[in-house]
């Protein structure tokens, strides 16, 4: 029986109703953090006259996705609007990762209650922090890594239904959108299959040859340069030395528990869990040793970038799902109140959770609605009312201001700016030639909060920057037309 066929002996709605249950509890907030090059670049494709000053910092990273070709192809195919786009596949993402955590607990726990309360778990946990990486199971706006996490799930449900080379499509998908997703995703593949196909015994032999010669000792990169260095250092959670106690806990006792996991299944003779938290336990410990060599070794150090420790995204996925199956099972069994008071507790505390995040914007930032943040109050007036090929300035650290909540200037307010310390530095340790540029830019915006006229004119001057970004009140000499009670929109004379 394939997927399409159980969703349709079971009640789709309650795949629906979970998923919007976990766009409620998550909230939604385009705009933010990475969607400051996704989101950049869906609007720079759609209308090439934006970010004549500085498309640089989102369009290379991109050439290795068809992400951002693909949601402006769809925008002009449909003629929905940009915003309406992001939050409809933002939906469809949900909901697809929904239908495959669903289709992967139906092949490994025969009780349904078992499988609803997987499901119900994982969507109560999208915003679970995955250790030291720096991510959620899923993110808050559209994000490329949403869409190809809902194939890879649909792809593990394939394999585990007998249809391997299903599979392959959904992988290949995967990788226009988000090749180091994907490449993750196939390598969990790879072990899932073997772990089904083989005596355990036979692919653990195989797993110490594979391991042998899949860890790439032998690459030689060049030196890296000092600027590109000097921005790899604000990202800690590349660095495993840098990790606390608490994040390497947060890495290791996964794959104990789904070790444990295992021998436990396997004694019971619940042969499709035991062989699929196998799969889980040997990926993770493949994963990992790989993910040390590649981050303690000196000469590997331009991979740092490829973040490897991420690899925890997946499991921490398997994890919340096996976790609620479990509690499906054997607690709440088919008693109402303990079904209800299951809910409330993990909904009620991620919603709290993001709602402290996010404590100075919309819970749900829907198209349409006015923003109450006066940041993107000022994005917004920005977008509407100064010209395209304006080129702004504003505090190098805004991204972490008090009540900024980290929505990108370039995704919202559709303007060129110079560039920022806080997330552009990702951006050059993914391209490296940006970090002259970068650092020439951050570097003539030091003292900002000290600014005077003659800082502003000697930005015009050096970078072409006519308009600013600054607290209200504004600085003394500025033609500033537009403020609200923490901001004022100005140019430069």
């Amino acid at each position: 029986m394939n997927t399409l066929e159980i969703l349709r002996r079971h009640n789709i709605s309650l795949i629906l109703a979970f998923s919007f249950a976990g766009l409620a509890v998550m909230g939604y907030h385009p705009g933010i953090e990475d969607d400051g090059v996704y989101l950049s670049a869906v609007k720079a494709n759609l209308n090439p006259a934006l970010y004549p000053h500085d498309s640089e910092f989102f369009r290379v990273q991109l050439e290795a996705t068809f992400f951002d070709k693909w949601v402006a192809g769809f925008v002009r195919w449909t003629g929905i609007p940009v915003a309406a786009t992001e939050l409809l596949w933002q939906f469809a993402s949900i909901a697809l990762i929904i239908a495959g955590c669903w289709s992967i607990a139906h092949f490994l726990f025969a009780e349904a209650r078992a499988q609803w309360a997987g499901v119900g778990l994982v969507a109560a946990m999208f915003t679970l922090p995955v250790a030291g990486t720096a991510l959620y199971l899923v993110d808050q706006h559209l994000h490329p890594r949403n869409v190809a996490t809902a194939l890879i799930l649909l792809a593990v449900s394939r394999i585990l239904a007998g249809k391997r080379w299903q599979a392959v499509p959904l992988l290949l998908l995967s990788c226009m959108l988000h090749p180091i997703m994907a490449a993750l995703g196939i390598s969990f593949c790879f072990f899932l299959t073997m772990a089904l196909l083989e005596p355990v015994q036979v692919w653990l032999r195989s797993l110490r040859q594979s391991l042998a010669v899949a860890v790439p000792l032998g690459w030689l990169f060049e030196p890296p340069t000092p600027v590109w260095r000097k921005a790899l250092a604000t990202r800690a959670y590349c660095f495993l030395s840098q990790w606390t106690w608490y994040e390497w806990l947060g890495a290791l006792a996964p794959l104990f528990l789904f070790w444990l996991l295992w021998r436990i299944a396997q004694r019971r003779g619940q042969v499709p869990l035991a062989r699929f938290a196998l799969a889980v336990f040997a990926y993770g410990v493949f994963q990992l040793i790989l993910a040390i060599v590649l981050l303690d070794t000196p000469a590997l150090i331009r991979l740092t970038p490829l973040q490897p420790m991420r690899f925890l995204h997946l499991i921490y996925f398997f994890l919340a799902l096996i976790s609620g199956c479990l509690l499906g099972k054997y607690l709440l069994k088919t008693r109402p109140w303990r079904w209800a008071l299951f809910l409330l507790v993990i909904n009620t505390g991620m919603y709290a959770s993001q709602r402290a995040l996010f404590s100075a914007s919309r819970h749900l930032e829907l198209p349409g609605t006015e923003p109450t943040n006066p940041w993107l109050q000022a994005f917004a007036w920005i977008r509407l009312k100064t010209p395209p090929d304006a080129y702004f300035a504003l505090d190098p650290y805004y991204l972490e201001a008090p009540g900024e909540d980290y929505h990108s200037f370039r995704a919202l307010a559709e303007r060129s700016q110079l560039a920022d310390a806080v997330k552009d530095t990702a951006m050059v340790t993914q391209v490296p030639n940006l970090g002259p540029a970068w650092d020439r830019q951050v570097a003539a915006q030091s003292g900002w909060n000290s600014f005077k006229l003659a800082d502003f004119e000697r930005l015009k001057m050096v970078f072409g920057v006519n308009w600013v970004l600054i607290k209200y009140p504004q600085s003394a000499g500025l033609a500033c037309v537009w403020h609200n009670e923490a901001l004022s929109v100005c140019e430069i004379p």
